[in-house]
């Protein structure tokens, strides 16, 4: 035993260093601005950003883009372009270098970062779910005073009601350690659910259909669409097909804009255009793949 011994006291001691450490993002911040609402007007000016784990490797170099509230924005590009990196500076997981991330003209900064992320939903390609009860994991970080009615209402609308209904225990059917006792499907349409439930002014969508096959891709879509109705709704897409109906398409390479509008008017560019070009490379995909 005296090597598991080892590794535990080293786990430990990881452990409480991590614990230990002190954040330079205080999401407890008194001074912080405490909205009673916003209106998602989203923006970034200017802004120049590395991840911490490679201060070398520029994401961002003088990056700017607006996105007015209450439409939805699709972001599309290859691997590495800043697609993720846009939803991760919006919900403040890390500051930039220069520029600033505003909310409302507001630079974010200066909110209550607990308070203003009542108003910001993310929807992730691997959504957690907990070891409770399908109920528990949709009321997930809403207030206590939830009705049924309502629970069922966003179920409904996620396309996820007919399932939960056809288990023995309905909502108290238990997902399991870590959701293990749903399907991939089935644990995207609960997070949508929380998600509505929570009714956020900023909706980010960050590959929340790539994982699936195409028949529960079509439902949870269908779900997605629902849901982005009246909202500033930041979608990172990998399917092309998904983001088709999006107010606008913005093309990234290498952390700039190449390109950006309607799927109609980007592919109207014809075979040159960057969108064009992403789009007949994933039909080339799809068709080897049939």
């Amino acid at each position: 035993m005296t090597t598991d011994l080892a590794r535990g006291w080293e786990s430990i001691n990881l452990v409480f260093k991590i614990l230990d450490e002190d954040t330079k993002i205080e999401p407890e911040d008194q001074d912080g601005y405490m909205p009673e609402k916003i209106t998602g007007h989203v923006e970034l000016d200017n802004v120049h950003f590395s991840y911490p784990s490679r201060p070398d490797v520029l994401i961002f170099k003088g990056f700017s883009i607006n996105i007015e509230a209450g439409k939805s924005i699709a972001l599309v590009g290859k691997s590495g372009s800043g697609k993720s990196t846009i939803i991760g500076l919006i919900e403040r997981f890390y500051d930039p270098l220069k520029g600033v991330v505003k909310i409302d003209g507001r630079d974010i900064k200066s909110y209550n970062l607990r308070s203003l992320r009542k108003y910001i939903t993310l929807v992730n390609q691997e959504p957690t779910l907990f070891s409770g009860t399908i109920r528990d994991n949709i009321t997930y970080g809403s207030s206590d005073n939830i009705t049924e009615s309502e629970i069922i209402e966003v179920a409904k609308a996620a396309n996820i009601h007919d399932f939960i209904m056809s288990q023995k225990d309905g909502y108290e059917t238990r997902c399991g350690n870590r959701g293990l006792q749903v399907s991939g499907g089935q644990k995207q349409r609960i997070a949508i659910a929380r998600a509505i439930l929570r009714n956020p002014t900023v909706l980010l969508l960050d590959e929340a259909t790539s994982a699936l096959d195409s028949c529960t891709e079509k439902l949870v879509q269908i779900a997605l669409d629902r849901v982005m109705v009246g909202r500033t709704s930041i979608v990172v897409a990998h399917r092309l097909c998904t983001i088709q109906n999006c107010d606008e398409i913005v093309v990234l390479d290498r952390g700039e804009v190449v390109e950006k509008g309607t799927h109609l008017s980007l592919m109207a560019k014809g075979p040159n255009g960057a969108y064009h070009s992403l789009v007949d490379l994933q039909y080339a995909e799809d068709s080897e793949d049939m």
